[in-house]
């Protein structure tokens, strides 16, 4: 039999399995889990998340917040307190409060892209040191994601865990934010997919009258041994689709969780992407999986303007956006406990940068550099806060201009580094996973403190 390109096409995008046959075509033999299971969960914020407002100080510097952030400026007596700290969290962030009460929230203050340690001396005299193109959305989510401060980067840092990580049914590196950088690997590719599942055509939905016609006719195509391990590596990836939109769309334990305090359903994008990471990880003994890694993501947070509404700092785009946020990351904290994993799992933010602490006449914020961040997970320091509080003072000691465009005082890699060390990565391959790892590994530097194993 002869099979045509229409007719190829015509078969394989009828059972869904076009979709997924490069990324899922080549996978490993299956390892067999273990009590050491973890899994890394990133959660991109993309357009730069304000990360001022989502950590607040309220001790003696509350006073130079409010002064320089004006119009966008949270009053103590709205913030959610940290309990034992002189931090809070925004208003709209209160689900998270318990899961700090209990331990399992640490806050990493003031990280960012850095080539080489920087103070606001060197930055001024050596543009040598200073990372390229920074305050950019594009370079800065490079950055963030390759972790190559001063040039490009064609792979990112979970790519490159996912290169040294065995594979099982599926890839163990999952993206339900798309394909970008941080999850192509030099070895590996990632499976790439949607809350919802991957696509197929509704006709052909788990048709294996369908699969078995194309795998059928790619095998007799007279293509010998090369049409051969076509056919077969099409009627796995058909196989795998279906596995992949019954575990994302079939009965789970863990959807119970996905609720706001009033049980009502979370319906935001990221609770959707963060339940689809649980229900993967729920699966993790039948894909053959004792490491995973996945990427969320969360459009919208580039507040040029409006960040706040009518003038009512607790109100607005950003409140509901940070709301969303806390809500998902809680929701699946409670997931993961209930799967028995609640210290297996970590849940980390990542950002573009972070804002300008002075505010502008438009009720928003301008691009800026270091942030704060949040991890989350069983595991995590009880109490956890790493890192200093930069010099709130518009145009002080740690602001590169004069609207709070701060030098990180940790680097990406010292933050997302103790995340991998954590996750399984040896200390031989962790140059591998960073190129730069020679900086931020001497002279007193290092992965961060951030667990209690």
């Amino acid at each position: 039999m002869t099979l045509s390109r229409r007719d190829f096409v015509r078969l394989t995008a009828g059972t869904g399995a076009l979709a997924t046959l490069g990324q899922l075509g080549r996978t490993a033999a299956s390892a067999a889990p273990s009590g050491s299971y973890r899994a890394m969960v990133g959660i991109f914020l993309y357009g730069g998340n304000d990360g001022w407002n989502m950590v607040i100080p309220t001790d003696a510097r509350h006073a130079a917040y409010l002064a320089a952030r004006g119009n966008v400026a949270l009053p103590r007596n709205l913030l959610t307190p940290l309990t034992n700290t002189a931090y809070a969290l925004h208003p709209s962030m209160a689900a998270l409060r318990p899961i700090w009460d209990e331990g399992a929230l640490s806050i990493v203050l003031n990280t960012g892209t850095l080539f080489a340690p920087l103070t606001k001396a060197t930055y001024q005299t050596r543009p040598d040191l200073r990372p390229s193109n920074l305050m950019s959305h594009s370079d800065e989510q490079d950055h963030w994601q390759g972790l190559r401060a001063r040039e490009g980067s064609s792979d990112g840092f979970l790519g490159r865990i996912a290169d040294r990580m065995p594979a099982g049914q599926l890839p163990p590196l999952m993206s339900l934010s798309g394909g970008t950088l941080a999850v192509i690997g030099k070895q590996t590719t990632p499976l790439m997919m949607s809350a919802g599942g991957l696509p197929m055509r509704e006709g052909y939905r788990a048709n294996e009258v369908a699969k078995n016609l194309a795998v059928a006719a790619l095998a007799t195509n007279d293509g010998g041994p090369v049409m051969d391990s076509v056919a077969k590596t099409f009627s796995e990836a058909y196989d795998r689709t279906v596995l992949v939109n019954r575990l994302l769309t079939g009965e789970s334990s863990v959807t119970a969780y996905f609720v706001d305090g009033n049980g009502n359903a979370l319906t935001s994008d990221v609770a959707a992407q963060l339940r689809g990471v649980a229900r993967m990880i729920e699966a993790r003994g039948s894909l053959g999986h004792n490491r995973q890694a996945f990427l969320v993501g969360m459009g919208g947070f580039d507040h040029h303007a409006s960040q706040v509404a009518g003038g009512i700092p607790a109100s607005g785009t950003h409140a509901g956006q940070l709301a969303d946020l806390a809500n998902a990351m809680a929701a699946f904290h409670r997931a993961m406990q209930a799967l028995g994993l609640g210290a297996n799992v970590t849940t980390f933010t990542m950002s573009d940068f972070g804002r300008t602490y002075a505010s502008n006449a438009q009720f928003g914020t301008d691009h800026a550099w270091g942030n704060n961040h949040l991890v989350v997970g069983g595991d995590v320091a009880k109490g956890g806060i790493f890192g200093r509080y930069p010099d709130p003072v518009l145009g002080g000691a740690d602001d590169i201009t004069s609207q709070g465009r701060f030098i990180p005082g940790i680097a990406q890699e010292e933050y997302l580094g103790a995340i991998a060390r954590w996750h399984g990565v040896s200390n031989a391959d962790l140059p591998y996973v960073f190129p730069n790892w020679r900086t931020w590994s001497t002279a007193g530097r290092g992965p961060l403190r951030l667990f209690r194993s």
